[in-house]
């Protein structure tokens, strides 16, 4: 789990990390300037620090891990002991290069249950998913890929992209819970509008790079 100034949700997220029962957990501080890791360093959760940046941090975390799955969860999404198990489960079928799982917003708004399903639908149509819904790999694969390429946003879409090619991609159907805070936030329109920009902005070969500038301005 990669967490950056995350100090008011670790209690929460540590508790919850920690009932998992997981083989291995270990979260990756990304350069945290409130006491994101003093909360780290006193709890019994696994944990160091990298440079800034999901790809840096989730490749980080992932180089110290020693299990077969590797399992990345962002750190405004929930995950329970259900998932792992379909994970156990699912990943006994050797064609099975990694996958990922349906997704609901925490958000009482009725938009946000359309909005769970059109995500589900698309990933499942199209192999394609987001780390919001859990993106996990067998640890070999993840070693021949590199790990995640190293780019400023649309990593998780890179990642998915190059492991599609590596094997059959599983569609969990066991639900995470993600956080609605960045829709609420900025207003649903407003964000479903931008995501789909820097989808379509992506897709025709603009970088990631510019991309971060666009989302760092329009949001």
């Amino acid at each position: 789990m990669p967490v950056l100034n995350e100090q008011a949700a670790l209690p929460t997220l540590l508790k919850q990390l920690q009932q998992l029962n997981a083989d291995e957990v270990i979260v990756v501080d990304g350069g945290s300037t409130d006491e994101s890791c003093k909360l780290l360093a006193a709890s019994s959760v696994r944990w160091l620090s990298s440079s800034k940046g999901r790809s840096n941090q989730m490749n980080a975390g992932a180089a110290l891990c020693q299990s077969d799955v590797l399992l990345f969860v962002h750190s405004d999404t929930v995950v329970d002991v259900t998932c792992l198990q379909a994970i156990k489960e699912v990943m006994q079928q050797p064609k099975i290069a990694g996958g990922r799982f349906d997704v609901r917003l925490s958000g009482a708004h009725s938009a946000f249950r359309m909005i769970a399903w059109f995500i589900n639908q698309r990933s499942r149509l199209t192999g394609i998913s987001t780390g919001d819904q859990c993106q996990f790999v067998r640890r070999s694969l993840f070693v021949q890929m590199g790990g995640f390429p190293v780019q400023s946003l649309m990593e998780d879409l890179e990642f998915s992209k190059r492991l599609k090619r590596l094997g059959k991609i599983a569609s969990l159907k066991q639900k995470v819970m993600t956080s609605s805070r960045r829709w609420e936030k900025h207003g649903i329109r407003k964000t479903i509008i931008l995501m789909w920009r820097l989808r379509w902005l992506y897709f025709w070969g603009v970088s990631s790079d510019r991309l971060a500038t666009i989302y760092r301005q329009v949001r």
